[in-house]
């Protein structure tokens, strides 16, 4: 049980390859390459982002579920990223901020330079200079970039809940947003239709 193919396999690479330009794609086709569809989120007239990171996320979970129960799969060998609680907390607000301005986060950023839109060009500049300036001040806050480690945690086990119903209540509390987003964006719909 495993990985189908691991960094070791040469073949993993042609894979990647493969899947990555299969994912750009699928993010053109959804149309993600428009700096609009992530602004659209923090705006509220267009939330097609988070309902699409939801049903990639439920479809993940449930697959990952039943591919262990198959025996395809072990998940105690699943690679989890170590959790730490400052560094994530400031990390994940200067990536809000970043998407927020920019109206795309990494991945959207690629797929729209790919297409020649030059504001996706800025901003992988931006990424670039900011990875640069990370690295160089990365002394001053080496210490607390590493503080508050929890290790590999998963949120069921945090919780104190089985794998199986932290899955089946994620699919209720996706169910729950889809429903609220799409009343949320019906409402502001319909005053920028006013305006």
């Amino acid at each position: 049980m495993g990985p189908i193919f691991t960094p070791a396999d040469e073949w993993s690479y042609v894979v990647a390859l493969v899947i990555g330009i299969g994912f750009g794609f699928i993010l053109e086709s959804a149309g993600f390459s428009s700096a609009r569809k992530l602004a659209g989120v923090f705006y509220g007239y267009d939330f097609i982002v988070i309902r699409v990171f939801f049903t990639a996320a439920i479809t993940a979970g449930l697959g990952l579920l039943y591919f262990h129960y198959l025996g395809w799969i072990d998940l105690e060998q699943v690679f989890v990223n170590r959790f730490y609680i400052g560094p994530t907390i400031i990390g994940g607000v200067f990536a809000g901020i970043g998407m927020l301005l920019g109206g795309f986060c990494p991945g959207t950023s690629f797929s729209a330079a790919a297409i020649g839109k030059i504001d996706a060009m800025i901003f992988i500049g931006g990424i670039m200079i900011g990875a640069f300036i990370f690295d160089l001040a990365y002394p001053l806050y080496s210490e607390f970039y590493k503080s508050g480690a929890l290790g590999p945690v998963k949120v069921y086990d945090s919780i104190g809940i089985s794998k199986e119903l932290f899955v089946l209540l994620f699919v209720i509390i996706a169910i729950a947003v889809f429903v609220i987003t799409a009343k949320i964006q019906t409402k502001v719909s319909n005053k920028i239709q006013k305006y």
